[in-house]
């Protein structure tokens, strides 16, 4: 937790234990919908700031998580959606500390700290220093077969283009090509943003996404020479470190991210789940508001935006209609498991990219069992496929006995791998992934200021302010920090 969000909650706290002992007590009844990780992390941080709250947290599935889910089968740690979370922001890091969980982080393995782009069904390293949007070290880039002549000539002119400082919106195409050029945006950029967002690049809006380039743009007139100066920024920062943990970039948990969830689960009040429970009621009058024919002083909705804006329709339309603005893709999510001595290539990565002009049915693979070594046994190999997103949409709900075929056979040809894996599962994650489109950040204060004027609801989840899983344990402590009656 922060030192704000720390000095927050015990604030809350203090205030609580004194208005406890002078007899005024405090009994609010907050409902909460989606047992996701932000409708968990809003129900554990309300019962720290308000440990007398009636919590009620409703899911339709039958279990907690949402699309987090790991299976164990046959020696192999299966994930059915995100397989890691980010350490550049510190709220999965403090919340995972926090429930006692520190001893589990496990970090990516350091051998294979790499990322392999598809060209003509082949793989090759990205060249090394280039993170997500621009380089670190030219010579790689110089070097790299990814890109033709003219397309490093092109990226290496994006230190003589015309500097663009204001502060309109552009999509994330319209950007890369403007400072890199096309076949940089095609052949790198686009995989790599792609396999992140599973969004259209020609809508993707930049300044919701990654903004920080737009602003490295504004201060340094270069992308190049941004990065340059922040290359060796980190370089003197690295040698000034004297102590204190350091993770890679990305960390797991040992016994998988569904423990996280679970470790939220066991920590709320007996009987505050609600499980295989679908709302199908939520309305609102002058004093509180009712779910399902209960009422309760308070709500969190932390669904997709499509499902809050549907339960909001009669109550409040015109915050339904904005939430209906966000647009949301699905994935599907194929796992295979392979011998070793099935695979023909020797592989130096955690996964690889595909991009569109590829023309392939894979988004993006994972080594899922090389990235992080406890998930297979020795001899034994795990590899994750996602397809679908805004570039074929039909794959996040297509049939896993047409799926399986059309994926396992690409993934053969890319990977060069013999034979029939040993098993497969498939995940389908339709309407789950929200898409940021250009404009996002002007509808999200248009949301957030319709909210704000009612201390009694909160919005929670990914649709908002990032899509992985730190920010969604952010979204749910602020809306918790929100409804809580102390902060009235």
């Amino acid at each position: 937790m922060s030192l704000s969000a720390c000095s927050l909650t015990e604030k809350y706290r203090r205030a609580y234990i004194h208005l406890s002992c002078a007899g005024i007590i405090f009994l609010m009844h907050i409902a909460i919908l989606g047992a996701g990780t932000s409708g968990l992390s809003a129900a554990y941080r309300l019962q720290q700031l308000m440990p007398q709250t009636v919590l009620r947290v409703f899911d339709r599935q039958n279990r907690t998580g949402g699309v987090l889910e790991t299976l164990s089968r046959d020696g192999f740690q299966i994930e059915q959606s995100a397989d890691n979370f980010i350490t550049t922001v510190p709220w999965g890091l403090q919340l995972c500390k926090e429930l006692g969980l520190g001893d589990e982080l496990v970090q990516t393995n350091p051998n294979v700290r790499r990322t392999y782009v598809v060209r003509k069904g082949k793989l090759h390293l990205l060249p090394d220093g280039f993170l997500m949007m621009a380089p670190t070290k030219l010579m790689p880039m110089a070097t790299t077969p990814i890109l033709s002549p003219f397309g490093k000539l092109r990226a290496g002119l994006e230190l003589l283009i015309p500097t663009r400082k204001d502060d309109i919106d552009e999509t994330m195409a319209s950007f890369v090509r403007r400072r890199l050029g096309r076949e940089v945006f095609e052949r790198l950029v686009e995989p790599l943003v792609s396999g992140v967002y599973a969004a259209d690049m020609e809508k993707l809006s930049v300044l919701a996404t990654l903004p920080r380039f737009r602003e490295m743009e504004r201060q340094y007139g270069s992308l190049i020479w941004a990065m340059q100066r922040q290359l060796k920024a980190n370089r003197a920062a690295h040698l000034s470190e004297q102590s204190g943990a350091r993770y890679s970039m990305f960390v797991t948990l040992r016994d998988g991210l569904s423990s996280l969830c679970d470790a939220l689960a066991v920590r709320l009040p007996e009987g505050s789940l609600k499980l295989g429970c679908e709302v199908s009621e939520l309305t609102k009058n002058d004093e509180s508001w009712t779910v399902n024919n209960s009422r309760y002083d308070a709500v969190i909705l932390a669904t997709e935006t499509h499902a809050a804006a549907t339960l909001l329709a009669a109550s409040r339309s015109e915050l339904s209609k904005k939430l209906a603005v966000i647009q949301h893709e699905g994935t599907a999510i194929a796992t295979f498991a392979f011998n070793t001595d099935q695979l023909k290539q020797p592989i130096c990565g955690m996964g690889f990219v595909v991009p569109k002009i590829e023309k392939s049915p894979i988004l993006a693979g994972s080594f899922s069992s090389f990235k992080y070594e406890h998930r297979a046994t020795e001899g034994k190999i795990l590899i994750r496929v996602f397809a679908g997103g805004a570039r074929a949409p039909e794959f996040a709900e297509m049939p896993e006995e047409k799926l399986v075929p059309i994926l396992c056979d690409e993934l053969k040809k890319i990977v060069r791998i013999d034979g029939e894996p040993l098993f497969t599962t498939v995940a389908h994650w339709p309407r789950t992934m929200p898409q940021y489109h250009v404009g996002h950040r002007e509808l999200v204060h248009d949301i957030e200021t319709l909210c704000a004027a009612d201390p009694t609801f909160a919005l929670a989840g990914n649709a908002f302010h990032g899509v992985g899983i730190p920010n969604c344990i952010k979204s749910g402590f602020d809306a918790a920090e929100k409804v809580a009656i102390l902060s009235r």
